[in-house]
């Protein structure tokens, strides 16, 4: 569907962050502004899996439900357009702070992991031709993975045969662009990647191949672990779809963000049509569309996409290349501390890098002791972090895994005591 893609020239993406490492980190106070970690002793240390919500955030939600509640662009009335124009400046920051080029590639979701499937379904299913080929990570998270073997499925039922070919992961735990340059071929038609991994904290951009990928591939990039993390340009990322969970991002869960280059838009079709869906419906199917109505069928989560606009605030107001520095810093300060607790074994990331460079996710194993059992162990002292094969299907080859994730709020007294505890531990089981 419509006209051929022209791949431009982008500029290489790296975060923008300090090579030294910040003394002074963010504010200690920061954690007063995050209820649950005000009123709490734990040291919650599971970030990756979601974020805390500041006190703005939780405001927000609170306020659209018990004052002016109502239905956004269905009513004529000051609580329903208020909400619309509300909801429009949301999507315009949305777009600013992912550095999109235009407001209407922002499409709102119900989380990343919808966001990912709507790539499937507003695209793949109309766009994919029998014989061409999606690449994928089987080390990637499953909202990473299940829409395009579900694509596949639901293809063959149909009658046209797409490949899924799966590429390998470095020893540092990033796309290995060398083996993907090996599998394109003239009937791959996707490139999927996660842009910082879940489980090894590893940053992906492909820079090195882009000047190198056929015109007709398109670049879709998960960044639910680099949205609200790193500094984003998802133009210079060189992306054509990006998904994004608001939730991940200081904001309250049900919320995504999908981003779809305006080169894709040709080609996409509703997925969830409904009475909101901008695409003219008639007897013989839909004709035409606009964006991002066209992905956005039925009422949207209001109060979440809401409460993406206090986030983006909060994140604003500290500083995207701050917040990345401080989890830079953390990220250091864990792997030279665990590094020297015996029985430790890393996962891929950082820790296999030249300079213990990361970007607030680390993950590993203790000798003598199941991940399950020492995260439960450790949360009896009070850290809560997560275990297990974190949503890798068939645990991506790798061993379940405790992993460290942190944020803003977390300091560097945070990482040193889960150092020492750990390190007890570790005596205590030799």
């Amino acid at each position: 569907m419509g006209s051929p893609l022209r791949r431009p020239e982008y500029p290489v993406l790296v975060p923008e962050v300090s090579a030294a490492p910040v003394p002074a980190l963010l504010p200690a106070d920061i954690r007063t502004y995050f209820p649950a970690l005000a009123e709490s002793a734990e040291t919650y240390l599971d970030s990756a899996a979601t974020t805390q919500k500041p006190r703005a955030v939780i405001d927000t939600v609170r306020d659209y439900h018990a004052v002016a509640t109502a239905n956004a662009a269905r009513g004529t009335y000051p609580w329903s357009t208020t909400l619309t124009q509300r909801i429009a400046a949301v999507r315009a920051h949305t777009a600013q702070f992912l550095g999109a080029a235009h407001v209407d590639e922002i499409v709102f979701t119900g989380g990343a992991t919808a966001a990912l499937n709507a790539v499937a379904l507003s695209w793949g299913l109309t766009a994919l031709r029998d014989g061409d080929e999606i690449l994928y990570s089987p080390r990637d998270h499953a909202a990473n993975i299940a829409p395009w073997f579900l694509l596949r499925d639901t293809l063959a039922g149909f009658g046209r045969r797409i490949e899924l070919v799966p590429y390998a992961v470095t020893p540092d735990g990033q796309a290995d662009t060398t083996d993907i340059a090996g599998k394109l071929s003239p009937r791959t038609r996707l490139l999927t990647v996660t842009h910082l991994h879940h489980v090894y904290g590893a940053l992906t951009t492909l820079a090195e191949l882009r000047d190198r990928m056929p015109e007709q591939v398109l670049l879709c990039f998960d960044c639910s672990q680099s949205g609200g993390h790193i500094p984003m340009d998802v133009v210079a990322l060189g992306a054509d779809f990006a998904a994004f969970a608001a939730h991940k991002m200081f904001a309250a869960p049900g919320t995504g963000i999908l981003y779809c280059h305006r080169r894709t838009h040709p080609a996409l079709r509703p997925f969830l049509p409904g009475g909101t869906t901008d695409a003219t419906l008639t007897a013989t199917g839909f004709t035409g569309g606009i964006m991002p109505g066209l992905l956005e069928g039925g009422t949207p989560n209001i109060p979440g996409i809401l409460s993406m606009g206090a986030a983006l605030e909060v994140l604003d107001s500290y500083g995207m290349s701050a917040i990345a520095a401080h989890n830079r810093t953390l990220t250091g300060r864990l792997i030279r501390g665990l590094r020297a607790v015996s029985g430790v074994s890393f996962l891929p990331g950082p820790a296999h890098g030249p300079d213990d460079d990361g970007y607030g996710i680390v993950s590993f194993t203790l000798a003598g002791i199941s991940a399950a059992d020492l995260g439960f162990v450790l949360a009896e002292y009070g850290f809560l972090v997560r275990t297990g094969a974190h949503c890798v299907p068939e645990a991506g080859g790798e061993p379940a895994s405790v992993r460290v994730s942190t944020h803003i709020y977390t300091g560097l007294d945070d990482i040193d005591r889960f150092v020492a505890r750990v390190r007890t531990l570790a005596e205590e089981l030799q």
